[in-house]
């Protein structure tokens, strides 16, 4: 089965330009028993896509049809049968229509009328035709709905749009050696050779639903639902149990022994209600996949709260005592002064060290003291308790660097290895997703570096921090220590400082 997927899908990228995704969620569509929905223009290959996919399928009929408002039942379902109306019977001739295809395509679906949809979505939903008192099974495999548009606000096209899993939104061509392929180099006529019995689709859907799932692949859909809610993006729980068959399904098909992690970036194509979610649940999938949904941007930010935190502590107090040339009130602490600058701004001040009786206004008194502190050097000016709370506070920040550092590192070959095996992701899908981890690791990377400056601040050079227990050497370990995890619920920038002031006053 892999083999046949792989000929097929190049024999389609090779013709149908720019349509990589396009064609994975078709094929993926069609083996896992979901509708697809083309939302764009006319003129993009839609009709002759969904065409070509079903002259895969032995011995496959196709059905094709423009709706309009006008639509009748008879043309999508069948005229009425003469001989069954004879013997009092409500009947359909159903050969050649919908009901008897394999792969369908319906044009303008949200245009369809409501005689045309009670059965309409009974057939998507449940493969069902009530043809008269007789219940046929639909052998459709997939029905591939195109629209230029949304349907509006309307209960019965909400839940035919419902019932479509895979959407994709389908631009004309854009790079120009690929018009001038699709003007004239391509054939007109499109003839896939590989092919596709039946027998073998429903028995890989049989092997899926014993498929098991990744534990990380459970905590990127949950906490992909939560993020969802948050930004209120509703899914509906059919949708997200048909979301996981798709997955099964999908792994089956590549030959993995489980659904990993990289089979969740398809998600993206099965999630957005509007065109403009897609890119906002792209990059919510994106981030989950890629190191687990870590933040190296916060975690960053994090570091450079803890510095900015130990600088303002480390310069609280003054290098030299400072009077107040006009009411004569001294200082030894920063956070005095800056009290005393705010209620009378205009008091000018002293440095009480030998062979200087300048008087300063504020702003030249703090770049004096600032360059008196860097030329002492003196750093180690914290009181007990402070140095307490930032070495603690240092450590456990150093751990979590250490620790997502051992996880980007053992996770990137990981990466490579689960996508080589999916054959459902796009090249665009594989670049981002290695571009996304080395944009972690180059964050982390500057985070690394920040560490160290504050390790030299607090006079830790010779000490190591607290870092993450070794990787084992068997031979699962590199999965094991790339499983996902939870993205950091810790405090955002701001309350990680107030977090720190609440231990000591800090200004």
């Amino acid at each position: 089965m892999k083999e046949a997927l792989l000929e097929i899908k190049s024999e389609f990228t090779d013709y149908f330009k720019e349509r990589e995704a396009e064609i994975n969620g078709s094929l993926l569509a069609v083996l896992s028993g979901e509708n697809l929905l083309f939302l764009g223009p006319p003129g993009t290959a839609k009709t002759q896509l969904a065409r070509s996919i079903c002259q895969i399928i032995e011995g496959g009929n196709f059905f094709n049809y423009l709706l309009t408002s006008f639509s009748t039942p008879e043309e999508i379902f069948g005229p009425l049968s003469l001989k069954a109306l004879e013997e009092d019977e409500f009947r359909r001739n159903i050969n050649g229509c919908l009901p008897t295809a394999h792969i369908a395509l319906l044009d303008e679906i949200f245009k369809a009328s409501s005689a045309i949809l009670n059965s309409l979505l009974t057939i998507l939903n449940e493969r069902k035709y009530h043809n008269g008192r007789e219940i046929v099974d639909v052998p459709l495999l997939s029905v591939f709905g195109a629209s230029n548009e949304l349907p509006e606000e309307d209960e019965s096209l909400e839940a035919l749009y419902d019932r479509f899993l895979f959407r994709y939104r389908l631009f004309y061509i854009q790079d120009d050696e690929n018009f001038k392929n699709l003007l004239f180099r391509e054939p007109e006529d499109f003839r896939p050779t590989a092919r596709l019995p039946v027998s073998e689709i429903e028995r890989l859907r049989r092997r899926a639903n014993f498929l098991p799932v990744d534990p990380d692949v459970e905590v990127i859909i949950t906490e992909l639902r939560r993020n969802l809610q948050l930004q209120e993006i509703e899914i509906s729980d059919r949708r997200w149990k048909r979301i996981v068959q798709v997955l099964k399904v999908a792994a089956c098909s590549s030959g993995c022994p489980a659904v990993d992690r990289t089979m969740a970036l398809l998600l993206q194509h099965m999630l957005w209600n509007l065109p403009e979610e897609r890119e906002t649940i792209r990059k919510t999938v994106f981030k989950l996949v890629v190191s687990g949904g870590t933040n190296t941007k916060k975690l960053r930010l994090d570091t450079e709260d803890l510095k900015t935190a130990l600088n303002i502590a480390l310069k609280n107090e003054l290098p030299v005592r400072v009077v107040c040339d006009s009411c004569g009130e001294e200082f030894q602490l920063r956070e005095n002064l800056e009290v005393h600058h705010t209620a009378c701004p205009n008091h000018s001040y002293t440095l009480r060290q030998e062979g200087n009786s300048r008087i300063y206004p504020y702003d030249n008194l703090v770049r004096e003291i600032d360059s008196l502190h860097e030329s002492s050097g003196r750093k180690n000016t914290l009181s007990q308790i402070q140095r307490e709370v930032f070495e603690k506070e240092f450590e456990a920040l150093a751990g979590r660097v250490n620790r997502v550092k051992q996880r980007l590192e053992e996770e990137k070959e990981l990466l490579r290895n689960l996508m080589d095996a999916n054959i459902w992701l796009s090249t665009a899908d594989r670049n981002e997703t290695l571009l996304l981890h080395d944009a972690g690791s180059a964050q982390l990377s500057g985070t690394e570096n920040l560490i160290g400056k504050i390790r030299d601040l607090l006079g830790l050079q010779n000490r190591e921090p607290g870092s993450a227990k070794p990787l084992s050497s068997e031979p699962h370990a590199a999965k094991l220590e790339a499983k996902v995890q939870v993205p950091d619920s810790g405090s955002n920038a701001s309350g990680f400082m107030k977090g720190l002031g609440s231990r000591f006053k800090l200004r």
